[in-house]
C-alpha cells in the first residue's frame, strides 16, 4: 500500500498540471493500473499515460454491451497507442445474459444483478490478478454525486491509492487538449450500467 498524506498532496497537486501530476505518481510503485471505459474522453488520460509507461497495464471491463462505435474507438486507441491491454468481461455470454435478464433500466430490481454480472464481478477479477497499488482513472468532479466527494487523489475501500490528474478539468478543457492533441472523442460512448449520466458506474464505490 502506498501511504502518503493524501490531504496534504492534494492541497499540493491541486495547483500541478495534469501530466505533473501524472509524472510523480508512476513514480510511486510498479504496481499501477490504469481504468477504461474507452469512453467520451478516453483518449485524454490513455495518450498521457501511455506516452510516458508503454508497460503499465490498462485495465477495461467489457461490459458486451458497448455499441459499435465504441469498440472502433477501442481498436483505434490500442492500436495508436500501443496499449499493454487487458480486457475483462463478464462470465456468461451476452445472449444468455439477454435471455435471462434482458437490459433492465435503472428502476428496475433487476438492474443490481445485471451490474453486478456484466460490470463489478469483472471488475473484481481484474483487481484480484493484478493486486495494484496505485490506480489512474479519469473520473471528474460535476460527474456524479459520488465523485464530487473524491480529489485527484483518493484511497479506495481496498487501500488502492487512485490517482485522478484532469479531476478539476471541465469539458471545454479535455475539448481543447483533444483538439490541441489530435486526439480523438468518442461522440457516441453508452453504458448500461450508468444509463444515466449522472449515475455512478459502480467500480469506483467497489474498488
Amino acid at each position: 500500500m502506498v501511504k502518503i498524506d493524501i490531504e496534504a498532496e492534494n492541497k499540493r497537486l491541486r495547483k500541478k498540471s495534469p501530466i505533473e501530476i501524472i509524472e510523480w505518481a508512476l513514480t510511486l510503485s510498479d504496481k499501477k493500473v490504469v481504468t477504461t471505459s474507452f469512453g467520451t474522453y478516453s483518449a485524454v488520460l490513455l495518450s498521457s499515460i501511455s506516452n510516458r509507461d508503454k508497460n503499465i497495464n490498462v485495465l477495461w471491463c467489457d461490459t458486451g454491451y458497448n455499441n459499435f462505435q465504441t469498440y472502433k474507438h477501442a481498436k483505434s486507441l490500442i492500436e495508436d497507442f500501443e496499449l499493454n491491454i487487458n480486457i475483462y468481461t463478464p462470465k456468461q455470454t451476452r445472449g444468455y445474459i439477454d435471455v435471462t435478464l434482458g437490459l433492465p433500466t435503472v428502476d428496475d430490481p433487476k438492474h443490481e444483478e445485471f451490474t453486478e454480472l456484466v460490470k463489478l464481478e469483472p471488475f473484481r477479477r481484474a483487481l484480484d490478478e493484478h493486486k495494484p497499488e496505485v490506480w489512474f482513472t479519469n473520473i471528474r468532479t460535476r460527474q456524479t454525486e459520488f465523485r464530487d466527494s473524491q480529489d485527484i487523489l483518493s484511497y479506495s475501500n481496498d487501500g488502492i491509492l487512485k490517482v485522478s490528474p484532469f479531476y478539476y478539468w471541465s469539458d471545454k478543457e479535455l475539448d481543447d487538449y483533444l483538439e490541441k492533441n489530435n486526439l480523438p472523442k468518442n461522440l457516441d460512448y453508452f453504458d448500461p450500467v450508468k444509463a444515466l449520466q449522472s449515475r455512478e458506474c459502480g467500480i469506483h464505490k467497489l474498488g
